[in-house]
């Protein structure tokens, strides 16, 4: 397969650009359900799928989000919402 995504780094990457594309094209209620996949990952993945999510997957999109200026809470459910502002404050600490 030409398109095949061989790491779970490089798959949590491909799904972040994914759910930046909704965004940025107007597809809020693609990228509504690529958030909801993605809270669901956090919350019942394996500890190196949690992983994955919140450096990978969660600092891609938010800062995407962030350099569009879109409303993240409105977007983030409760858990990405909760490691992007786990993210925010380690930074400006």
């Amino acid at each position: 397969m030409k398109n095949q995504v061989t790491t779970i780094y490089k798959q949590a990457e491909r799904f972040a650009e994914l759910t930046k594309a909704a965004i940025a094209s107007g597809n809020i209620a693609r990228a509504k359900k690529f958030l909801d996949k993605a809270e669901q990952l956090l919350t019942t993945g394996t500890q190196e799928t949690k992983s994955v999510i919140c450096t990978i997957y969660v600092s891609s999109v938010s800062t995407f989000m962030e350099i569009r200026r879109c409303s993240i809470s409105n977007l983030f459910p409760i858990g990405l919402k909760s490691e992007y502002l786990k993210q925010i404050n380690a930074i400006s600490v």
